[in-house]
């Protein structure tokens, strides 16, 4: 074992097992004999016999036997996870444990490495593999990187919202101010700072969908925070029509065409089936492209990729106005409000 729910092992975590039964898994990050570092999931009635066995032993445990595992590849990456007929075993409880333990005391450097990279870097996913994983039965909150080519900017809702400029929560008008709408925050004289929540149509090789942009993914893909660009559009108006909502700028509207690394989350709205649309967080580099051997040569691999490339829009996924179902609906706020 590596890591336990994210802690490390040297560092002799304690768990909680009624956090755990109330999340009602584990994750385990481990490492075979000479192996790669997977990602261990154990579920229900497993994940409580690990916590129990883990907790009651009076060094922390190292080394595990789990009976019964499926296996599963996301992204690249090989994931395991119990079943209903799973055991779970440690250290000195039967004779593969044992073996292992022994090989692994005479390697101690072993038990301390921990590569970070591996255990904390995203998974790189399709969008069709990121659709695979949301339809499994075990998803969970996740973060994924998907690399894919900006189709269209969706057209028939706001692409920003005004948000309260301590938690970036949305606000509402109140009889004399605004009104940030977060229990925790609570600002009842709150300023209003427009931010992103643009919706873009996106496609790879696999399949098409709808991203959200929320906050600094925008400012990250066009270079400008949102609220520039509605104060510029309001001031190049003179200020009229103040009361309506600034249409999509055209540094939304450049990026279509380009290509774009994202990172991606999914979340219990899109398990439970409420949306399609994935959530955008962060904006990433893109991959160095291998070297050719001419620029004829690219040239023309370029223009092949460009006609080959099928964009047919799905029922579902890629339609180009707001689903009414799908999205909340903001309140349309005024100029003045939004800068006083």
């Amino acid at each position: 074992m590596k890591l336990v729910n994210g802690q490390s092992i040297v560092e002799a975590p304690v768990l909680d097992e009624v956090e755990i039964a109330k999340a009602r898994r584990v994750l385990i990050h481990v490492q075979s004999h000479d192996g790669p570092v997977m990602k261990l999931y154990l579920w229900d009635q497993a994940a409580r016999d690990f916590c129990k066995k883990f907790n009651s032993y009076e060094g922390t445990p190292t080394v595990l036997l789990v009976t019964t595992v499926n296996t599963k590849t996301l992204g690249g990456t090989l994931a395991l996870t119990s079943m209903s007929s799973s055991r779970v075993f440690m250290d000195y409880e039967v004779q593969p444990t044992i073996d292992y333990f022994s090989w692994l005391g005479s390697n101690p450097a072993i038990a301390e490495q921990v590569n970070a990279e591996v255990v904390t870097k995203r998974e790189t996913m399709t969008i069709g593999e990121i659709f695979s994983y949301i339809e499994q039965e075990s998803a969970k909150d996740a973060f994924f990187e998907c690399t894919a080519t900006i189709d269209d900017v969706v057209h028939g809702c706001s692409w920003y919202y005004i948000a309260c400029s301590g938690c970036h929560s949305k606000v509402i008008n109140g009889p004399t101010s605004l009104i940030c709408t977060s229990k925790k925050c609570g600002k009842v004289n709150a300023s209003g700072v427009p931010q992103y929540l643009s919706k873009i149509s996106v496609y790879d090789n696999s399949d098409q969908a709808v991203f959200v942009l929320l906050g600094d993914a925008g400012r990250e893909l066009t270079g400008k925070p949102a609220s520039e660009l509605v104060r510029s559009y309001f001031e190049a108006n003179g200020n009229e029509g103040v009361n309506l909502e600034a249409p999509v700028p055209e540094a939304l509207i450049s990026t279509i065409g380009q290509k774009h690394k994202f990172c991606v989350k999914v979340t219990e709205h899109n398990f439970s089936g409420k949306t399609r649309s994935l959530t955008v967080t962060k904006i990433l580099p893109l991959d160095p492209q291998p070297t050719t051997v001419s620029s004829e040569d690219n040239h023309t691999a370029a223009t092949s990729e460009e006609t080959s490339e099928n964009r047919v829009d799905s029922a579902d996924g890629s339609k180009r106005t707001c689903d009414s179902s799908e999205l909340e609906r903001f309140t349309c706020l005024s100029l003045y409000n939004c800068m006083h």
